[in-house]
């Protein structure tokens, strides 16, 4: 088993982790940058080491430093959670050479899927249905045009390594293309280290549905059934359930073989979750795998009642899967939301600052995965994440109604969040009927900022109202007779003193 990890990340994933060591006794090991010297992830771990200034390729991108700080704690491993060096398979590799155990997928396999343009290739080959899209990577605008003008558009510009959203551009025309492919090049270096994007063919109003899969070292493979991932707001999943209201039984157990024969393929280990887009006639095609824990993998846990993070780090030690498909059973249902650093009012503008104070919200069936407190300083270096607020009930219905409860009982002041945005979308009537495409917020969402404003003034015109009708003018006589209190004795109603 392995005797100490390192956790190469931050925030609430950190955290996650280190409740993880701390259930399987495992001593811990953060780094943080300069401005996460007091964050929750360093206060837990049972060592901390600073690695460098905040910019990520200074700090939690720095492979040489973490790699020093592993050997210098003497961690036998390292969780890289996600984002940042998660899906990297360089760093994947120096951990091999180093003789440091990476709890991810081997560094071939992470290369191979991690690279969205060979992975496309790959599952092409085992003839697994794929967007249209590019099949290498490019950086020659010219190539772009003519696979834009070959794929038709609108396209999706996507980075070729990492996922979670960054680097992604819809382009509508043919005039957009060369300044989204700017603009997403430079995101995905700033994220992943790595420019490199390509294109894909924009489906519109897909389900983005996804399957968790684990597998060990020994070939063995399992998949724990599906989530649905559809509501985002520029192309970064904010809300998250399982089960999908578009799966049937029939459907869920086709697309998790696909899953497990894409994990099959690519010589994968370790957990990973492979993404499906589902149309409007229940076609699924492969979009990439995710070769990393997954954000919201809490509500799978729920579901399941499986540890992915211990299972994880059993895995890396070199333990078989305890688990075969048949033990996989779903029970009831979960919902996610992640609560942003954000102003939704203000086009969800980034918010930082000082949490002034925090009140979590609890109760049955609900689950906060978090990485702030009062007093945090919520920095403008990194992803707006603060925590995920997750339900489980045994319907949908249940879940639903649990959410909305606990959103009303999470209180941030300081900061703007997108704790009453996200009540709001609960809330929706299409949420409620389980209508969830992607282009669900679009669609449905787009005003909420304006009705927000328009109720204030409406609540604040009304609240004036009344004051100015109970206040009297300061000249008016008070000739009115006061009133008196009632008798409690006498508005009671009948009433005797009587014997026992």
């Amino acid at each position: 088993m392995i005797k100490k990890i390192l956790i190469a990340n931050r925030g609430e994933i950190a955290v996650r982790i280190i409740n993880a060591c701390r259930e399987m006794s495992i001593p811990s090991v953060a780094i943080y940058s300069t401005v996460d010297r007091n964050s929750l992830h360093v206060q837990m771990a049972d060592e901390a080491f600073l690695i460098g200034n905040p910019p990520p390729l200074e700090s939690y991108l720095n492979m040489d430093k973490i790699i020093q700080v592993a050997k210098d704690s003497k961690a036998d491993a390292i969780h890289p959670g996600y984002g940042f060096l998660a899906e990297n398979p360089d760093f994947a590799q120096r951990c091999e050479k180093e003789g440091i155990i990476f709890i991810g997928p081997n560094s071939k396999a992470l290369k191979l899927v991690g690279d969205k343009v060979a992975s496309r290739q790959t599952m092409t080959k085992a003839k697994i249905p794929i967007i249209p899209g590019m099949m290498s990577k490019d950086k020659d605008i010219r190539k772009f045009k003519e696979a834009a003008e070959q794929i038709g558009f609108p396209v999706m510009i996507k980075a070729s390594a990492g996922g979670g959203g960054k680097g992604m551009r819809i382009i509508y025309s043919p005039e957009d293309l060369e300044k989204g492919i700017q603009a997403g090049m430079r995101e995905a270096k700033s994220a992943f280290g790595d420019e490199s994007v390509y294109l894909e063919k924009y489906i519109e109003e897909p389900r983005h549905v996804e399957f968790q899969v684990l597998a060990d070292n020994y070939g063995n493979v399992v998949h724990l059934c599906e989530r649905e991932c559809s509501i985002q707001r520029r192309h970064q999943k904010i809300v998250e359930e399982t089960p999908s209201c578009a799966l049937d039984d029939q459907l869920r157990e086709k697309m998790g073989q696909v899953a497990k024969r894409v994990i099959r393929v690519s010589g994968y280990n370790n957990a990973g979750t492979v993404e499906f887009l589902l149309d409007k006639n229940k076609n699924f095609y492969f979009l990439e795998v995710n070769a990393r824990l997954q954000v919201e993998h809490p509500i799978t846990e729920l579901v399941t009642g499986v540890d992915l993070v211990k299972q994880q780090i059993k895995i890396a030690s070199g333990e078989k899967l305890s688990l075969v498909q048949d033990d996989i059973k779903q029970r009831g249902h979960a919902i996610e939301c992640r609560i942003y650093a954000e102003d939704p009012e203000n086009n969800f503008f980034p918010s930082s600052g000082k949490i002034l104070f925090m009140k979590e919200p609890a109760g049955p069936g609900i689950r906060h995965d978090c990485g702030i407190f009062s007093g945090f300083e919520v920095s403008v270096y990194y992803d707006p994440i603060l925590s995920k607020v997750i339900t489980w009930g045994e319907t949908r219905e249940e879940a639903r109604r649990r959410m909305i409860l606990a959103l009303s009982k999470y209180t941030i002041l300081g900061i703007k969040t997108t704790i009453e945005f996200l009540s709001s979308v609960m809330n929706h009537p299409e949420f409620v009927a389980g209508n969830t495409q992607t282009n669900f917020i679009s669609k449905n969402m787009s005003d909420w900022a304006e009705k927000k404003k328009k109720k204030r003034f409406i609540d604040q015109a009304l609240m004036a109202a009344a004051i100015t009708y109970h206040t009297k003018p300061a000249f008016q006589k008070k000739t009115q007779i006061k009133e008196r209190m009632p008798d409690p004795w006498l508005t009671v109603g009948k009433w005797s003193i009587g014997g026992g």
